[in-house]
């Protein structure tokens, strides 16, 4: 292209020199040179005149041209060939997604950035009740309006789904998910979890009326046990140690219970929004003296902001964190050390219960808040724990808008419960 825009203008020299030379005959040559300019100028906006006709028509060949021109009109003509080769590979990929996306049992809506209805597949017309005829361009709240969709629809945080009854049959339960992409648009995925919905309430309602049942029997087991205890001098001696493991086990199957139900409710009841202020730093104080009690030989260091607040039910948070500072003192040898740090940043506030033991296998992390999943059976038979813990630490954490972080190492673990900042606020508030 260089070669050919200074041959341009070698040629462009050359003819103005000779326009000047011809006219130098006549006393003109200025005139002779303006006279090749305006012929040269002639045929250049002959070639763009050219080159306007064909682009009106651009399917057409190329004109053709010997001079610069020339490759303007191939350099247009195979970008716009490359252009249409691009375009039919985009469109062929946007008809597989499309095809695929069709294929679907979850319903797919794609929605612009003003929030209209753009694009669903059939699973989507089906379970929304869309239609393309009347519904395409439509804002999504004006089809949903829900109250709790309009909010989640809104607020722009989609880390969780949000599961309500279908408004054309509320038999049925739907789950909504909302990502964000490109420009402030939103794809929708809804899927009928109406099956999944019924076996989750079929067993929390077997686990607390199994956990219900079981207290009874295991009352009187444990009043009787307790009677013979009173007696055990009576007994003869080949029954006492019987009677010592079944006491130890009575109490672990109440202990176990008592959990149970603990864990459905938490499942089943729903969050009480006019949550009252906690004083964090008292009640971590009095979890320190019972986790003292409960084992001398272990060093527990206190370290909170006395100023800061979180809105919640008391005993739901108070058991979440006993939870996590009686298992440090269970799984860590004696004389190890415990700390307790309660403090805020501008996310929100953290109670971090870190201890120095052996510290948990990286694999096992991610199991660790999974209903009776133990790392090490053998030590939960002899600790008496019931893998029920962490699970009940992550639900009270899940119903205070917040979530609960392991991780560990050699040098020990460190639990971390995190509340957002709308749930915290400070003394003179509180």
């Amino acid at each position: 292209m260089k070669r050919l825009l200074r041959k341009e203008l070698l040629r462009l020299i050359v003819f103005t020199v000779l326009g000047a030379l011809l006219g130098s005959f006549w006393n003109q040559s200025a005139l002779g040179a303006a006279a090749v300019l305006a012929l040269l100028l002639g045929q250049h906006l002959w070639q763009l005149q050219r080159l306007a006709r064909w682009l009106q028509q651009p399917n057409d060949v190329p004109p053709e041209a010997n001079t610069l021109w020339g490759e303007v009109f191939d350099g247009i003509y195979h970008y716009q060939r490359r252009q249409k080769a691009d375009q039919q590979q985009l469109s062929q990929l946007l008809e597989r997604i499309q095809d695929s996306s069709q294929a679907l049992r979850d319903g797919v809506v794609m929605i612009d950035h003003n929030g209209d209805l753009e694009w669903w597949n059939h699973a989507a017309e089906k379970m929304l009740g869309l239609s393309a005829a009347s519904d395409r361009g439509q804002p999504i709240t004006y089809l949903l309006r829900h109250p709790q969709f309009v909010d989640y629809y809104e607020s722009q945080q989609y880390l969780e789904p949000l599961v309500l009854p279908s408004h054309i049959t509320e038999e049925h339960l739907l789950e909504y998910q909302i990502t964000l992409f490109g420009k402030n648009e939103r794809l929708l995925l809804v899927r009928d979890c109406t099956k999944m919905q019924r076996l989750e309430r079929m067993r929390q309602d077997f686990v607390a009326n199994v956990s219900h049942e079981l207290r009874t029997p295991l009352t009187v087991l444990s009043g009787y046990l307790e009677t013979f205890s009173d007696h055990a001098e009576q007994l003869p001696s080949h029954w006492q140690r019987g009677l010592t493991l079944m006491s130890e086990q009575s109490a672990r199957m109440e202990h176990l219970v008592s959990e149970l139900l603990t864990l459905s409710r938490l499942e089943t009841s729903e969050f009480k929004v006019e949550a009252a202020p906690i004083n964090v730093a008292e009640l971590l104080a009095a979890i320190r003296l019972d986790a003292l009690a409960l084992s001398e030989h272990h060093q527990i260091i206190l370290d909170t902001d006395e100023q800061l607040y979180v809105r919640g039910c008391v005993n739901e948070v108070r058991s979440a964190f006993s939870n996590l500072v009686f298992n440090a003192v269970q799984y860590t040898p004696p004389g190890s050390t415990i700390e307790l740090h309660w403090y805020h940043n501008q996310d929100g506030a953290y109670l971090e219960v870190k201890d120095n033991g052996p510290g948990i296998d990286s694999q096992h992390l991610k199991f660790l808040t999974q209903r009776f999943y133990r790392v090490d059976d053998s030590r939960s038979s002899q600790t008496g724990g019931t893998g029920l813990g962490l699970a009940i630490v992550k639900h009270v954490m899940l119903r205070h808008q917040g979530r609960l972080h392991i991780s560990s190492s050699a040098r020990g673990s460190c639990f971390t419960c995190y509340f957002p900042l709308a749930q915290t606020l400070q003394r003179n508030a509180a």
